[in-house]
């Protein structure tokens, strides 16, 4: 299913971002050599870590912590950087994390900075929508992060996946979660949606609430990965090869305990997510709706 041809109901998760997000983020080009040469260059290294991609699906000692290095080499051959502030990301089982979603891009940074001790990490799953797992170029991505599949544009289903969550986390898992429910840009944001965090709450689990921003060499706010409105995977590849740099940016806040009550807790993690780290406010745009 497309991006643009989901079926719609009063629930469905909206974002007012589209391709005027993107454009809004380029600068002046420098010479299309050294844009050429680059993503050349960053295309091999990105291709030839793909074909070490099935590897990560061969049960072996330390194959979390493999992961966590893949992710880490995938982001530099894309030109990425990661810099991780704030406390600390603990290594507890069965703990639900949740983050803003500007990108496919998110996937990888998080499982980068997510933690190890020694061989011993945590088994992580990703919650994803189902139109994008489905596809080709990420389907063997997804059964390495072993990706909860959602259907936005079915509510029916939504029970079904708050319960596999539930599961996972009280058998120890790490999940990762996006509760605004579909990307925005990153200039501007949506609200956390308390269904998935119900999870957390079924299974008595902590929260670990992340912000993840993406910023030129300059420090501004970057939509360079950002993957909205009709844009497809490989544009956004292509767009992300051909930038200068990018920093992504995590800070870890505090734990939060599940309590009662799904919404509170939505709240709660959202108030966290989007507190401004100091000196870079988000501008934000005018929100539809």
């Amino acid at each position: 299913m497309s991006r643009s041809t989901l079926r719609d109901h009063a629930w469905l998760p909206r974002a007012s971002c589209d391709a005027e997000c993107l454009r809004a983020s380029c600068s002046d080009a420098p010479r299309r050599f050294v844009v050429g040469l680059r993503m050349t260059l960053r295309a091999i290294l990105a291709l030839l870590l793909a074909l070490a991609l099935p590897l990560l699906a061969v049960p072996l000692p330390g194959r979390s912590a493999a992961k966590r290095t893949y992710c880490r080499l995938l982001l530099r051959s894309l030109g990425v950087r990661i810099t991780v502030s704030g406390g600390p990301v603990r290594n507890l089982p069965g703990v639900l994390v949740v983050s803003d979603h500007m990108s496919w891009l998110d996937v990888v940074t998080i499982g980068a900075v997510l933690p190890r001790s020694g061989w011993r990490t945590q088994p992580l799953s990703f919650v994803a929508r189902a139109d994008v797992a489905d596809q080709f170029a990420v389907r063997m991505m997804a059964r390495i992060i072993r990706a909860i599949p959602i259907d936005r544009a079915s509510l029916r289903q939504l029970p079904g996946v708050v319960g596999i969550v539930a599961a996972r986390l009280r058998a120890g898992h790490t999940v990762v979660a996006f509760p605004e429910g579909t990307t925005w840009c990153g200039l501007a944001c949506g609200p956390f949606y308390p269904a998935m965090f119900q999870a957390a709450i079924d299974a008595g689990r902590p929260i670990q609430p992340l912000r993840l921003r993406y910023h030129h060499q300059d420090g501004n706010l970057s939509t360079v990965p950002a993957f909205v409105g009709d844009d497809t995977l490989l544009r956004s590849i292509r767009r992300l090869l051909a930038s200068r740099r990018t920093l992504a940016r995590v800070y870890v806040e505090s734990l939060e305990l599940p309590g009662t009550d799904r919404r509170e807790l939505a709240r709660r993690c959202q108030a966290a997510v989007r507190t401004a780290a100091p000196g870079q406010p988000l501008p934000g745009h005018v929100l539809a709706g």
